[in-house]
This record gives C-alpha cells, structure tokens and sequence, in this order.
C-alpha cells in the first residue's frame, strides 16, 4: 500500500507524463515538421521566383499546394519531385477560380498554414508614355496584383487563423517589388500596384495579428530567362549594387523561408535589391 507521499509522487509524475506531447506540440516555437504537418500554398510557383520558393518550402518540410494559370504539365511534373504537393489551376484574374484555388488548397489536407501571393502581371511601358497606360492596363494590373492577393489573404483567413490555434501562426508573404519603393518598374501602373501591394501587407499586418503574421518580400532584379535579355539593368546591378549582381530565385526564396519560419516578424516589406537601394 502506497504512503501518502509516496501517491503524491506518483500522481506528480503521471500528469507530468501526460503534460509533457501537449507542451511538445504547443510551447516549441518552432516544432519540427516531422511532428506537426504544416501546408503552404504558393502563386504563381511553376517557374522563376515561385517555384523556387515552392522547392526551398517543399525541402524545408512543408506540403506544398502548386499553382499557375497555364503550365499544367510543368506544375504536375514539380509536384512528382515532391514529398507532398498538389497542383491546382487557376486564373486569379476571376473571382471564381480564386475561391476554388483556397478550396482546393485546404482540402488537400485539411489545413492552411502558409499563403505565398507570388503571382503577378506586368505591362512595360515607358514612364513618359501616359497615353499607352490605358485604363485597361491599370486594371488588368490591379486586379491581379492587388486585389487576388487581398482576395486570397480573406479566403484563406479562417483556415490561417486554425493554424495558430492548433500549431504555429498563420503566415502571408506577398511578393512585391523594389519597384513598389522607388520610382522605378517596368510601368507606372505596375509600380503603383506594388506600393498599393506592400500598404496592403502592413495593413493587414495590422489587422490580422497575433494570428497571423503579414509580411512582404520586395526583389530588385532576378536572373532568369525572362530578364537575361535586359542588358542595361544587368550592367546597372554588376557595376553599382553592392553585391554586384542580380539575385537568383533561390536567394527570394530564401528570404520568403526566413519570414516564413519567424515567429515575430510581421508588417516588414524586405527589400531583396542586392544593397541598390543605397547607391
């Protein structure tokens, strides 16, 4: 027969024991993925800077939901070299096929904990032609570079909001533009869709935390087949940026894992422009 210390001792040690998986998967500020599945779903990740930021999440343990508007074979052929990833098309210019992308998105398995809003458009157009920045441009521009992303940030909220409950706070990186910063871009409605993009990061900052974590990655020039051919921005990042060269995908992507991984960052617009910015 146990002594009454001896009872005390035991029962201390049972509600340690049992104490002990729930502070585990609740109290680590950051579990280990093997333990607590955590899904992202990435725009416009079937090539450049998406698809390395789905690769760099994939590797880092998450499940990944791909997606693009045309590519359906490359985002199914991405999806095979995965451990766990879907693909889903959609054109996020329509309302309908946003709503069926978080849908799917949180279907697949049962949870959201991560939104990238990588996709977006341009137009190049020279900053003094103001006749050739028709209202049709600015807004094709700002439906799919403003408004899909608030779109998808309100679709995806319920579901971002369960994830802080039951494991990490939910997260959102928007893929702007030091072009969003500076008077600089492609366009004039393309540079102001990227500033109305990183206001929208720091206001839904605002609104959406503790549960959820807003923050926005601003690249300067990135290599890829798309910018090899712009030879006087090249020749301007080699021989003025810091670093002296363009960033690859893979240094965005990077950047996008470190604001996804942080426990405490939110409202930040991370300008990625090589140190540009400060010549």
């Amino acid at each position: 027969m146990l002594t009454a210390g001896r009872r005390r001792c035991v029962l201390g040690a049972t509600v340690m024991a049992l104490w002990q998986p729930i502070r585990d998967i609740h109290m680590k500020p950051n579990p280990a993925i093997d333990n607590v599945l955590r899904v992202a779903l990435v725009t416009g990740s079937t090539s450049g800077i998406g698809a390395a930021i789905a690769r760099v999440l994939s590797l880092a343990g998450y499940a990944v939901v791909i997606h693009s508007r045309n590519s359906a074979d490359t985002g199914r052929a991405m999806v095979a070299e995965m451990n766990q990833a879907i693909y889903v098309q959609a054109d996020l210019a329509f309302e309908a096929d946003r709503v069926r992308l978080v849908n799917e998105a949180i279907a697949a398995w049962g949870q959201l904990d991560v939104l990238v809003n990588n996709a977006g458009i341009s137009r190049v157009i020279p900053h003094g032609d103001l006749a050739s920045a028709s209202s049709k441009v600015w807004h094709e521009l700002n439906e799919v570079n403003v408004v899909a992303p608030f779109h998808l940030v309100a679709l995806a909220e319920s579901a971002l909001r369960d994830a802080a409950r039951y494991r990490r706070a939910g997260c959102v990186v928007n893929i702007s533009s030091h072009a969003g910063i500076r008077p600089k871009g492609a366009s004039i409605p393309y540079a102001v869709s990227k500033a109305a993009l990183n206001h929208m990061t720091r206001l839904l900052a605002v609104s959406l935390g503790p549960e959820i974590r807003v923050n926005a990655v601003a690249p300067g020039l990135v290599d890829t087949p798309l910018t090899a051919e712009w030879t006087d921005a090249q020749e301007l990042w080699r021989t003025r940026a810091p670093m002296r060269r363009a960033a690859s995908p893979d240094d965005i992507a990077k950047a996008v894992l470190m604001l996804v991984e942080s426990d405490y960052l939110t409202g930040e617009i991370l300008l990625s422009d090589g140190g540009l910015n400060l010549t």
